[in-house]
């Protein structure tokens, strides 16, 4: 029997279907490795005359700016702030604070949850202990088996759920699979399979009817796109570790901002702050995304810097500035020190180290110096040459050893 419905019934039953559907805003940074100061086009440090300038990208204070400014554009829409990893490492700040500036500026931006990086490993589970402790937020990694290390076992989840305009939201975290290669999280500490890992929790998450879900992945573009492609349940993964630029509109993207593999929406951010991403996705009653859309936004000049934030990253630099604004060289050109160079062959700043280390070891009578392009953290411009810039450039404090090999 065919039944008539008239135009009021008909409105009403668009209106439920309507308000079926749940829009949500993601912004996401990854990779930010202690850049609280505004960098260079090198990734570098920017100077604060090049800064007035409007050369300048990133920075804490521009990141709040920024992040305040997406939550406006979102209106009456619910936000999501996510990190995906290695906030640890990369400039003086973290040499001198560890993770306690990083827990400090996270928190004051207001995140929702992060998932651990490799980096957050460097310094051992003491550390990295340490940050959890003074976060506000989740820290989370679902491919490793902390239960063994009494430091993290109780600080350390695989999930969580989050609650945004009424809605039930899953976050998962993601870590490298050969942390214990590329960082000391010690021998207490197993990685495992990843996409293993998500579909684990995502089933768990299913259960308990949670039906939204956010992979936070510091396992790199390529590994994300794995992760969507062997699992299911899963409808977001925010990148990280591979310091990839996906985007509609750069020049230089590696991909389409977001990269739909399987029906999942994969977007990284970059890294250092340069960019915050800006993800809206909207979902219907069966947590299915129907549609999603969004870019980077460049953190450069046209945002304004929070003029407290500033304030107070200027106060944690004050001890930092006698070391790093030590004048050491003087650099006739560029050196370039990007990683998509360097990780992939010669470079100008590796060969540069690697002659460095030559020259220190002269008097042992050694032939060959090798650095690995992963080490090599930035570029430096022409000019006056830093302590700053040169720890940037080499922030992790290694050994130079020299042995001899036979055959």
């Amino acid at each position: 029997m065919t039944r008539l419905l008239s135009s009021g019934a008909i409105l009403a039953l668009s209106a439920t279907a309507a308000a079926a559907d749940f829009d949500l805003t993601i912004l996401h940074t990854n990779d930010f490795h202690a850049r609280f100061e505004p960098i260079s086009r090198f990734d570098s440090g920017c100077s604060e005359e090049d800064n007035t300038a409007g050369e300048c990208f990133g920075g804490s204070a521009r990141l709040v700016t920024g992040v305040e400014a997406a939550r406006q554009r979102a209106g009456n829409k619910p936000v999501l702030l996510v990190d995906g990893g290695d906030q640890f490492q990369g400039t003086l700040f973290y040499t001198y604070y560890k993770g306690a500036l990083a827990a400090e500026m996270m928190n004051k931006l207001g995140y929702d949850g992060m998932t651990v990086g490799n980096h957050e490993f460097d310094d051992g589970p003491e550390v990295l202990r340490e940050f959890v402790g003074a976060l506000d937020f989740p820290i989370l990694m679902s491919n490793a088996d902390v239960s063994g290390e009494p430091l993290l076992a109780d600080v350390i989840r695989k999930s969580v759920v989050v609650e945004k305009g009424g809605e039930k939201i899953g976050l998962i975290g993601l870590t490298p699979q050969d942390t214990d290669e590329l960082a000391s999280p010690g021998p207490n500490v197993i990685f495992t399979d990843p996409s293993q890992a998500v579909q684990g929790e995502v089933d768990k998450l299913t259960e308990m009817g949670v039906n939204k879900i956010v992979v936070l992945s510091h396992s790199g573009y390529r590994v994300d796109q794995r992760v969507a492609e062997n699992t299911t349940g899963v409808d977001v993964i925010v990148g990280g570790h591979s310091n990839t630029l996906l985007s509609n509109t750069a020049e230089d993207a590696v991909g389409p901002y977001p990269t739909v593999v399987n029906g999942v929406q994969i977007v990284q951010a970059y890294a250092y702050g340069k960019y915050l991403g800006e993800l809206n996705v909207t979902f219907d009653d069966g947590g299915n995304v129907t549609a999603a859309s969004g870019d980077l936004v460049l953190m450069d000049a046209s945002v304004s810097e929070d003029e407290a934030t500033k304030a107070r990253i200027g106060e944690a630099a004050a001890p930092l500035d006698e070391i790093r604004n030590r004048v050491v060289a003087e650099a006739a050109d560029a050196i370039g020190g990007d990683r998509e160079v360097c990780r992939a062959m010669e470079c100008s700043m590796g060969s540069l180290i690697a002659d460095a280390m030559l020259a220190r070891v002269k008097d042992q009578g050694i032939d060959v110096a090798i650095q690995n392009g992963g080490g090599i953290r930035a570029s430096i411009d022409a000019g006056e040459v830093t302590m700053g810039e040169v720890l940037t450039v080499l922030p992790f404090q290694n050994t130079l050893s020299t042995f001899r090999v036979s055959g």
